[in-house]
């Protein structure tokens, strides 16, 4: 087992200072803050320079963890998700609990539960929900490794995790789609 027990803790005084993280998550690497702390998004979208009607992921560790931070939750939802082969984040509607410039207009908010093992171990120990975002300036290209990142996105962070920074493994994006209310999946992003 890889110790990342420093990255971690150093991770978790960041997150409760309010500050930023860059770190791996079980797609790309992403910036990080904690999803309930509305000054944290707002720094964060000033760093990405991303417009506020642009919501973020939020990260989950645990399917129980998501009936904190809906109003109407379906079970259903967990059956499908094992159905699908990569990660996919969801958008729910009836949001609580989350920072309001983390939540859509519309009230829906998009989470993801992770499966990779040092963000689900990173979020079970903070207990909140974390925002997650790729690693760069809004616009441009989605990095596919960490040496792939800009020194401005680094810069701009409290925090750099050091685990898996040299790993060459390419991941992509998650799927992104949409719980409707009545069960039924729409496809945001494949």
């Amino acid at each position: 087992m890889i110790d990342f027990s420093a990255d971690i803790e150093n991770c978790l005084r960041v997150l409760k200072e309010g500050g930023l993280i860059l770190y791996p998550t079980d797609t790309v690497w992403g910036l990080g803050c904690d999803a309930t702390n509305e000054a944290a998004v707002e720094k964060l979208y000033a760093l990405k320079q991303r417009p506020s009607s642009k919501q973020f992921i939020l990260l989950l560790a645990d399917e129980r963890d998501l009936m904190k931070y809906i109003t109407q939750p379906d079970p259903a939802v967990f059956d499908y998700l094992q159905t699908v082969q990569k990660p996919t984040t969801v958008v729910y509607d009836g949001v609580i609990g989350i920072a309001g410039s983390a939540v859509a207009e519309d009230g829906s908010a998009a989470f993801r539960i992770v499966k990779e093992v040092f963000c689900k171990n990173l979020i079970k120990r903070f207990r909140k929900p974390l925002v997650s975002t790729s690693a760069n300036l809004s616009g441009e290209t989605t990095p596919k490794l960490y040496g792939d990142i800009s020194p401005a996105i680094k810069a701009g962070v409290d925090y750099i995790v050091q685990f898996r920074r040299d790993d060459l493994e390419v991941r992509e994006p998650s799927a992104v789609v949409r719980w409707n209310g009545n069960g039924q999946v729409t496809v945001i992003r494949e």
